[in-house]
C-alpha cells in the first residue's frame, strides 16, 4: 500500500510536468542560456585563481549548469505542494490510510525523476564543452546528480510544506537556494574566495554536490583540471547522501507534525 501510495504520487508529479510545457523551458533552457552567456561573457578573461591554465570557460561552468538544472527543477517540482493544499488535493491524500513517508517520498521521487529526464540530456552533450566522459564517468555524475536532485526536492519540500503562497515560496527559495548554487564553486573557485567566504562555502552541501559532478566527470581523466583543488570523490558523495537522507527525515517529521486544521 505504501508502495503504491508513493508510485502513485510520482507518476502524478511526471503528468502535471508534461501537460506543463513552460516547466520544461523554464527549468533547462534557463541554465543552458546562462552556460552560453557566462562561458561567452568570460571568454579570453578567464583566468580565476586556482584554475589550471588552458581550461576554459565553458568546461569550468558546465559542471555548475547541470547543478542549476537541478536546482531550478527542484522549485518548480515543490511548488505542487503549494497547488495541491489549494485544490484540496493534498488534504484528500493525508486522510488516506498510508504513511505520511509514503507520502513525502512520492513527491521527492516525483521531483528527483524530473531533474533526471531534464539534466541527463545534457550530460550526454558533455563533449560539446569539450569534456569527453567514459561510461563509469556519466555513471558517477549521473548517480550524483540523482543523489543531489533528492536532497533540493525534499528541501523544497520543507519550505512549500508550510507556506500557501507561490509567490513567498519562490522568494524564499531565491534566498536559500541560489545563493547555495552561486556559492558551491560553480561561479568561482574557492581557492580564491576570502577567507569567511571560503567558509561558507565548506558548509555548503551543494558545495559537495559540485565537487562530486566534476570529479566524476574526471574520474577517467590522467590529470584532474577543473576536479583540482576540490574534495575528494567518495568525501563528496557520502555528504551528498546524508544531506539526501536528512532533507527527507526532516520532511516526514514536518509532515507528521501537521494537522489537518494546519494545512487550511
Amino acid at each position: 500500500m505504501t508502495l503504491f501510495a508513493s508510485w502513485s504520487l510520482m507518476r502524478r508529479e511526471l503528468v502535471r510536468f508534461f501537460r506543463q510545457r513552460s516547466r520544461l523551458l523554464s527549468a533547462f533552457v534557463t541554465p543552458i542560456v546562462f552556460w552560453l552567456l557566462f562561458g561567452s561573457g568570460f571568454g579570453k578573461s578567464f583566468h580565476p585563481p586556482g584554475v589550471p591554465e588552458g581550461l576554459g570557460p565553458f568546461e569550468f561552468f558546465f559542471p555548475g549548469t547541470l547543478l542549476m538544472i537541478v536546482l531550478f527543477t527542484a522549485i518548480f517540482a515543490t511548488i505542487s505542494v503549494i497547488e495541491d493544499r489549494r485544490e484540496g488535493f493534498l488534504q484528500s491524500v493525508l486522510v488516506a490510510p498510508v504513511g505520511r513517508n509514503a507520502i513525502v517520498l512520492g513527491k521527492m521521487l516525483g521531483g528527483t525523476i524530473l531533474s533526471l529526464i531534464q539534466v541527463l540530456p545534457l550530460l550526454l552533450l558533455a563533449p560539446l564543452a569539450g569534456l569527453h566522459l567514459s561510461l563509469g564517468a556519466f555513471a558517477v555524475s549521473a548517480a550524483t546528480l540523482t543523489v543531489t536532485a533528492f536532497g533540493l526536492t525534499g528541501m523544497g519540500f520543507l519550505i512549500a510544506w508550510r507556506l500557501d503562497s507561490t509567490q513567498g515560496f519562490h522568494a524564499i527559495m531565491n534566498l536559500f537556494l541560489l545563493p547555495m548554487w552561486m556559492l558551491s564553486g560553480a561561479l568561482f573557485p574557492a581557492s580564491g574566495a576570502p577567507g569567511w567566504l571560503r567558509a561558507v562555502m565548506a558548509v555548503n552541501p551543494m558545495t559537495y554536490a559540485l565537487a562530486a559532478v566534476r570529479r566524476g566527470i574526471e574520474l577517467a581523466a590522467p590529470t584532474p583540471r577543473f576536479a583540482a583543488g576540490t574534495p575528494g570523490l567518495a568525501f563528496s558523495l557520502a555528504v551528498a547522501i546524508i544531506f539526501a537522507a536528512l532533507t527527507f527525515l526532516l520532511a516526514v517529521h514536518q509532515s507528521r507534525r501537521t494537522s489537518m486544521g494546519d494545512l487550511h
